[in-house]
């Protein structure tokens, strides 16, 4: 048995969790509503404020998915009553973003152009730029797979290098650093 899969979902009060004949599992709450297709290996039921996810049998393809829908349907749960949020740290000088419209992010970092950046209405954006301080980018959304998906595209523009460390980095987040070329002898 799965360890994550075998787990029940508490679902909070404020958050509702219907499923249809079709195996597709909606999930509405105070931050929004989130829709996810099953497996018609998987089944879903709930009773009395707690969801569980089981499997018929011990095949590897059923094995493979158990997990993995418990672990869907729980962020599902957890973003529509509590949401998610993620900081990005521009590192670097000269590293600049801005709102250029409602949902558009303008970056500056360091190429002979500008980088726009349009987001889907679902997520909340926020920039800080305070002085002597990295540039921020406060991404908030109930949806963790397409928050998730959104920040590494905007990680993909300048990944953090590991010699000065500059580019784009989760808040919090440490970089490995490298020596570099020692000094002749």
């Amino acid at each position: 048995m799965s360890r994550i899969g075998k787990l029940p979902i508490a679902i909070p009060a404020g958050v509702s969790v219907t499923v249809n004949a079709d195996n597709l599992v909606t999930v509405k709450g105070p931050k929004g509503e989130l829709q996810q297709q099953v497996n018609k290996l998987i089944s879903v039921s709930v009773e009395d404020g707690v969801c569980h996810v089981t499997r018929p049998n011990d095949e590897k393809e059923s094995r493979a998915m158990h997990g993995l829908y418990r672990a869907l349907i729980h962020n599902m749960v957890v973003g529509v009553s509590e949401g998610y949020r993620k900081v990005l740290e521009l590192v670097g000088v000269g590293y600049r973003v801005e709102l250029a419209q409602p949902q558009v992010l303008n970056f500056s970092l360091g190429y002979t152009h500008p980088i726009y950046l349009g987001l889907p209405k679902e997520v909340k954006v926020e920039t800080k730029s305070e002085r002597n301080q990295n540039p921020l980018v406060i991404l908030e959304s109930a949806d963790k797979q397409l928050l998730g998906q959104i920040c590494a595209k905007i990680r993909s523009f300048r990944r953090p290098e590991p010699y000065k460390g500059k580019g784009i980095r989760f808040q919090g987040e440490v970089v490995r650093r490298k020596a570099g070329k020692s000094a002749g002898k």
